[in-house]
């Protein structure tokens, strides 16, 4: 059991987390909650179907994405997650890697700190420890902007693990207690489609670690890149993907589409048992 800022998370089987983008520029659903009735009523939507925790982000993350400045993603942020800390019981996890915009989410009631740059900003790890709350550490290689412009590895598999690794014993060093300590491989971020699917066949060799593993492959491009589809047409490839990675043992799965994302690691779970 995961203590979110006084809101409990139970990882004894695998959960959904659903994805609320307070942005203009997210590459699936950029704009369409942008303002807080309907980021609201989206919550609500996917609280109702299952969701065992939502993300608010204010800054997009999509390849070639711009910077948002700190003021503009604390305006984005702050509302909604005040908002939702007090309408629904269910954890909110902060999508930001910028020590200010955590310090005043957390203060609004956001209880885990989902970060793709893992505490890497100046003054976040401290931050973030003084918190007490658990992180969730990502692997990107290189940035949002330029991230997929040529990624290379010599092997991905083991580079993702052994930097999730360091990271989170960086964060064990700095006051963070182990199990509140989370690993995402970041599928997408730095990565071609042959270092996604090398990942996603051997992601038993990070869910092996011993830390809880959060996977983020909702909608993404490399769905698309196998199956030939748009965006809104990646449900299905996006389901399969999470049954494989809750198969290897992944307990976090990151989506867009809650209810059906629920049913199907449902029934993985349940196989696996």
């Amino acid at each position: 059991m995961l203590d979110c800022n006084g809101r409990s998370l139970d990882l004894s089987a695998p959960r959904v987390m659903g994805i609320l983008n307070i942005t203009p520029d997210s590459f699936s659903d950029g704009g369409r909650f942008f303002s807080l009735p309907a980021a609201i009523d989206q919550a609500a939507r996917m609280v109702e179907e299952g969701a065992a925790i939502l993300d608010v982000g204010g800054e997009s993350t999509r390849p070639g994405a711009a910077d948002v400045p700190v003021e503009q993603e604390l305006e984005r942020v702050v509302p909604v997650v005040e908002a939702l800390a007090s309408r629904f019981p269910v954890p909110i996890s902060v999508d930001t890697s910028k020590p200010a915009v955590m310090e005043a989410a957390v203060a609004a009631g956001a209880g885990l700190i989902n970060d793709v740059q893992a505490l890497r900003a100046p003054g976040a790890l401290e931050l973030a420890a003084s918190l007490k709350v658990p992180v969730c550490l990502m692997h990107m290689q290189g940035k949002p902007r330029t991230m997929q412009a040529n990624p290379q590895y010599q092997d991905v598999v083991a580079e993702v693990r052994d930097f999730l690794l360091e990271r989170a014993k960086a964060c064990e060093a700095a006051g963070i207690r182990r199990e509140a300590i989370l690993l995402d491989p970041g599928f997408g971020f730095g990565k071609t489609l042959a270092h996604n699917c090398r990942l996603l066949d051997q992601l038993d060799q990070l869910t092996s670690l011993g830390y809880p593993v959060l996977v983020g492959m909702s909608r993404k491009s490399m769905i698309g890149a196998m199956l030939d589809r748009p965006t809104g047409e990646r449900l299905y490839g996006s389901l399969a993907a999470a049954v494989i990675a809750v198969r290897a043992g992944a307990v976090l799965v990151r989506a867009h589409d809650v209810r059906p994302t629920v049913d199907a690691v449902t029934v993985a779970h349940a196989v696996s048992r």
